[in-house]
């Protein structure tokens, strides 16, 4: 409980990260040596003014609203940074943040992600265009993260729910209240459905405006691309891409026509170098090799564990295999055959499908590659 608060009071410190104070808690230091520290060594740190005065003058009662929420329900938690659950693409950000309050399944932030972002007004278009790409995605194996905004980001979160995928909505207030209240109905479906609501922001913080470029590094950081589908020039989406890009993430955009103002943005990241998506086989063209990258990673943890020589399998791949022959046969066959978790089943095939042992055929169907094709 000590540590606990220790974290809080850190995650109250304005201005302060992971960045800053990494260096310290790598050296075996906890956080609450670091609440006992000189200012002076504080400041040699890098821990700037603001948050150094809170660190030294945290607020009990701030602290103790966050572990009532926290006790609240059983499927909230606070995930520092450092420890085994904290999301490892987040974990490589700059200024990854000390602490997430989540709600709902924590496992679900190191799934593979891809982030989809624009307009919280959109055309009918761009909002079915949102749903359906989050519904394939989704249904592919990949999680789908968002901001929880009317629009484009409540389409996409739809989308994935629709496929009976997982959805994280990361969001720019505390986690004792809903932003937008319209979402209510669709953040508590989420929880229930295996995904998250995640913030670096402590209990009783509001929807401020400052808060969502904060809120923006998270959404990027935690998934391996940002997709943006519709967003005006001065649009809030087009932070989230530049975050993505910043933090060597791959960014992507829709085209759209040059009467509609919610292209511009668009336009604007493709002129700048983001991918030009057409359909979802263009982002998994350029995810490919991301993906295969950190597949035995901590990114499919709860799912399954790499062998250090990348040829060969653990045992749930190849149960999965066993259960998969040259026929085609759907997820629902694969995952009765194979008695796997259904989530873990798709982020598997997505991972066997770029490794080349499997493909994918017509109607969502999936066969083993024939020998001499891999």
């Amino acid at each position: 409980m000590e540590d606990l608060k220790s974290w809080l009071a850190l995650a109250h410190a304005p201005g302060l990260h992971a960045g800053q104070i990494a260096g310290f808690l790598k050296q075996g230091h906890s956080p609450t040596e670091l609440l006992s520290v000189s200012p002076a060594t504080c400041a040699a740190l890098g821990v700037c003014e603001t948050a150094l005065a809170s660190l030294h003058r945290a607020n009990p009662a701030r602290i103790d609203a966050d572990i009532t929420w926290l006790e609240g329900r059983s499927h909230r938690h606070v995930v520092a940074w450092g420890s085994p659950g904290y999301p490892p693409l987040l974990a490589l950000i700059p200024d990854a943040p000390l602490v997430l309050y989540v709600e709902g399944d924590p496992a679900a932030l190191s799934l593979p992600q891809l982030a989809i972002v624009g307009s919280r007004n959109p055309t009918s278009l761009g909002r079915d265009t949102a749903r359906r790409f989050g519904m394939h995605l989704a249904r592919a194996g990949l999680a789908i993260t968002s901001g929880l905004a009317l629009g484009i980001d409540a389409a996409a979160h739809r989308g994935a729910l629709d496929a009976g995928g997982r959805t994280i909505a990361v969001v720019g207030r505390g986690l004792d209240a809903i932003y937008p209240r319209d979402n209510d109905e669709l953040a508590q479906c989420i929880v229930t459905r295996h995904g998250a609501l995640v913030t670096d922001l402590p209990v009783g913080t509001p929807p401020l405006k400052q808060n969502f470029p904060r809120r923006n590094r998270i959404l990027s950081g935690l998934a391996a691309g940002t997709l943006v589908v519709e967003a005006a020039m001065q649009s809030g989406s087009l932070i989230t891409a530049r975050l993505a890009g910043e933090q060597g993430r791959e960014v992507f955009a829709m085209p759209g026509s040059i009467h509609n103002a919610l292209a511009r943005g668009c336009h604007k990241l493709l002129r700048q170098g983001a991918k030009l998506v057409e359909t979802a086989d263009d982002i998994f063209a350029e995810l490919a090799p991301i993906l295969g990258q950190i597949a035995g990673t901590a990114l499919t943890r709860g799912h399954f564990q790499a062998e250090s020589n990348p040829g060969s399998l653990d045992k749930d791949f190849e149960i999965l295999l066993d259960a998969l022959g040259f026929e085609p046969a759907s997820l629902d066959s694969i995952v009765v055959r194979s008695g796997l978790k259904a989530d873990a089943v798709a982020s598997m095939l997505l991972i066997l499908e770029l490794d080349g042992r499997i493909q994918q055929q017509p109607g969502g169907r999936y066969s083993r590659t024939l020998p001499g094709k891999v």
